[in-house]
């Protein structure tokens, strides 16, 4: 064998030209923006970034825990949600429903957030007794205060699973499907979503990888990702509602 061929393939794999054309170029654009996006998320778009070096020149109604929690909410809800439907749109040149973004089968997706919803409350129910959670939330400690306090919780959370959803299940699950295969773009998004929890509950952690698999199957089979949205804000809501008026 000539020493050089396979020298020959490693420059024409890694070419830029050839990564970025063809059927090479929506998922290497995903691939590539998602450390970025995420990173920036993680260390930008959080209560944390908000209380350390926000706080002290930007509040909302006169508190700092609610900004914060608000502040977490919006900025998932920009770089997550946001963000890539404009590179889909503008970029990718792509209509968002090809996403999940859609009804699709609402029938299948109505009984699977119909059998997964009891299932999920119940998981949260249990949970909601454990130390760690309940240090970790909810998000705005003060979402207990009063029944108004938490329904105003419950509907500003629903932006960031909104954000968070159009991510994981949308942008990154549906744009990879073409190029890795259904089972691949499920798996890719599990892993990495799952590595974006680094740093909350051990429980929760390994609980996310569940629910990614079971939520990108959902979304796959119901060719959207309304009801997945849904299905993960009933589950961060429900934990809350626990925590503050139950145990």
């Amino acid at each position: 064998m000539n020493q050089t061929e396979p020298a020959g393939r490693l420059n024409s794999s890694i070419s830029l030209s050839g990564l970025f054309s063809g059927d090479n170029r929506k998922p290497t654009i995903i691939l590539l923006v998602t450390p970025f996006i995420l990173t920036t998320f993680k260390y930008y778009g959080t209560r944390s970034f908000y209380l350390s070096d926000l706080a002290s020149s930007f509040v909302l109604f006169g508190d700092v825990q609610l900004t914060a929690e608000l502040y977490t909410f919006v900025s998932a809800f920009v770089l997550l949600g946001i963000l890539p439907l404009l590179i889909i749109t503008f970029l990718f040149k792509e209509p968002i429903a090809s996403y999940g973004l859609q009804l699709g089968d609402w029938r299948f997706g109505l009984k699977a957030f119909l059998v997964l919803a009891p299932i999920m409350v119940a998981a949260t129910y249990s949970s909601s007794t454990t130390p760690e959670i309940i240090a970790e939330y909810p998000l705005f400690k003060g979402a207990g205060a009063s029944p108004q306090a938490f329904v105003t919780h419950a509907l500003s959370y629903l932006l960031f699973y909104v954000g968070w959803e159009t991510y994981f299940r949308g942008f990154m699950q549906f744009g990879l499907q073409k190029s890795l295969g259904d089972w691949n773009s499920i798996l890719v998004q599990t892993v990495v979503s799952c590595l974006l929890h680094i740093g909350k509950p051990s429980g929760e952690i390994y609980g996310s990888i569940i629910g990614a698999l079971v939520w990108g199957i959902v979304a796959f089979r119901a060719q959207s990702i309304l009801l997945v949205i849904l299905l993960h804000w009933l589950l961060g809501v429900s934990l809350d509602f626990f925590i503050c008026f139950v145990n």
